[in-house]
């Protein structure tokens, strides 16, 4: 899929969740990831992230049942039981980080100010 594709792709999961994914998530997930299975990152800590593809964003986040938690955020790849969000504010381009265990009953801690910062 072109970037283009992958873009309308997110607008549409943008007009279903009723909020507005971080342009530099977008163009990430656009230039970077395509349509690759598995994306890979190495934070800054070291840890390995599996980032979703445009593809899987919108399954993983029905699977925990993200929105009817945390209604606010989008969970966009994970470390084992750990969980990367985005805001869907519109405003922020931070990415967040929470156990999904932990989803509505504790507060995401700020990883980056935006995707590419995330990365080592």
């Amino acid at each position: 899929m072109n970037e283009k594709d992958i873009i309308e792709s997110l607008n549409n999961l943008e007009r279903k969740l009723g909020g507005v994914i971080p342009a530099s998530y977008k163009k990430f997930l656009s230039k970077n990831v395509k349509g690759s299975d598995a994306y890979e990152i190495e934070s800054k800590n070291g840890d390995f992230i599996y980032i979703f593809n445009y593809k899987d964003v919108e399954e993983r986040n029905e699977t925990y049942e993200i929105q009817s938690v945390e209604p606010d955020f989008l969970l966009v790849g994970q470390d084992g039981d750990l969980g990367y969000f985005v805001h869907l504010s519109g405003d922020d381009d931070g990415v967040y980080s929470l156990d999904l265990g932990a989803l509505g009953s504790l507060s995401m801690d700020k990883e980056a100010n935006n995707i590419y910062a995330l990365v080592s």
